[in-house]
């Protein structure tokens, strides 16, 4: 590592990761054993405690942006599963975010041109533009629906495409027709008896691969006796950016949010994707030195409930219907390390009769998706998300259930590809068709 004399310091910027955070580590290990990129490639630099240590280096001035630290950075999931491990407390989500952001806002990446221009088009041109994101899904319905889709699968074309074309195909899902355009009302009136009003979450990538989580959601929300808000004018927000490094975007898109939901006048913000809701929950720390908005972020972060936690704060009133399943729940990362839910999911699921849960080896190790994880460092994320596939299908389950898009799109793939033959779903969706069985009993 260079000396002091001879690192060049690293440029003033916005971001950078807390000094004082940084010393809250005791470098006692504790988290080495949860890290799956430590796990695999077996580096201490690719670990918490040596990524903190190359984070220390850089804000003392010992070590530069370099390209080699750089690689340590990116190749770190972000899972936080150093966070449930850590007797100390250390928020490492927190310092790995500003660690990227740092290296964004000095603008020391050495990207390929199509690189920028990939991540320009998604951070600037889709992720924020809800018109640009249907037209994404205009274009991904007209390739499944043209053949051509089908013709990129054929063993014999797929043996001469680029892997990496075939890899993204992998990880899109078979889009029902016009999938995307089941709507939800942006007010939909409680049914029976009024409890309260909520604002839900629909997100950016949701209605486009999944549509039918949100609306099985917004119906399930107004049954419960709820009345629910859906504003159009809400945006993405803001998670993926973060993650890579785009703090300042996240910043504007999460001021945005705020202003839309402080308008809607609601008692409960929920929300049906892990990695939406724990940024959500930490709008307070994105924004705290924004001394007109840091007190409404901490308000607004304070009403935040995952879909799990709101039933189980309000169980479900309705009766439900039995589903004969044997079902395998998958922790999100960033709803057990980043919001600490571990059991409402799991209550949620043993609530619905004849629906038999079962245990899975590592259920709390992330799959390798990790937001756009598996498009930067696909090697990395299919080993991975081997080892999460092998448990699974140790278990042996009809379903695979688990709260985030990425780890839905994620396992879908590894699934298929190791020939587990099992729909994988989000738990509400089960608690949907046991509502809807309950229903058509009683008709």
């Amino acid at each position: 590592m260079p000396s002091p004399e001879t690192a060049l310091p690293a440029p003033r910027t916005t971001d950078a990761p807390d000094y004082q955070a940084l010393m809250e580590c005791v470098h006692c290990g504790l988290c080495l054993p949860t890290c799956p990129t430590y796990a695999e490639l077996g580096v201490e630099m690719d670990s918490p405690r040596g990524r903190i240590y190359l984070m220390r280096a850089v804000v003392e001035g010992r070590l530069p942006l370099s390209p080699c630290y750089q690689e340590h950075i990116s190749l770190c999931l972000g899972c936080r599963a150093c966070e449930t491990a850590c007797p100390s407390g250390v928020k490492f989500g927190q310092l790995l975010e500003g660690a990227r952001a740092q290296i964004e806002q000095a603008q020391a990446p050495q990207r390929p041109p199509l690189a920028k221009w990939v991540r320009l088009l998604a951070f600037k041109g889709l992720l924020p533009h809800p018109r640009g994101l249907r037209v994404l899904g205009n274009l991904l319905l007209l390739y499944q629906a043209s053949g051509l889709r089908t013709l990129v699968q054929h063993p014999t074309l797929a043996r001469v495409l680029p892997h990496r074309l075939t890899a993204l195909d992998q990880l899109l899902p078979d889009l029902p027709k016009r999938a995307y355009r089941v709507g939800i009302p942006e007010v939909m009136p409680a049914h029976g008896e009024r409890r309260g009003r909520v604002g839900f979450v629909s997100g950016c990538v949701m209605p486009i691969f999944f549509s039918q989580i949100n609306y099985a959601t917004v119906q399930l929300l107004a049954a419960n006796g709820f009345d629910v808000v859906t504003p159009r004018a809400q945006r993405c927000c803001g998670a993926l950016h973060a993650h890579a490094g785009e703090r300042d975007e996240a910043r504007r898109l999460a001021r945005h949010n705020l202003e839309v939901f402080g308008q809607a006048r609601v008692d409960w913000i929920v929300v049906n994707a892990a990695g939406c809701g724990a940024m959500l929950k930490e709008y307070h720390d994105l924004l705290h030195h924004d001394a007109l908005l840091s007190g409404a972020a901490k308000q607004l972060s304070e009403r935040v409930l995952d879909v799990s936690q709101f039933f189980d704060r309000f169980p479900f009133r309705d009766p439900v219907g039995p589903l004969a399943l044997r079902v395998a729940y998958d922790d999100p990362c960033h709803l057990l390390h980043g919001q600490r839910v571990k059991e409402e999911p799991r209550r949620l699921l043993r609530s619905i009769p004849g629906l038999e849960l079962v245990d899975v080896k590592e259920a709390d190790w992330c799959c390798g998706s990790a937001g756009i994880y598996n498009l930067i460092h696909p090697e990395l994320s299919k080993q991975i998300l081997d080892r999460k596939i092998q448990h699974l299908a140790a278990a042996n389950p009809d379903v695979i259930a688990t709260g985030n898009p990425g780890c839905l799109l994620q396992i879908s793939a590894g699934a298929k590809e190791h020939g587990l033959s099992v729909p994988v779903l989000h738990p509400i969706e089960l608690l949907y068709r046991a509502y809807l069985a309950a229903h058509r009993h009683h008709r």
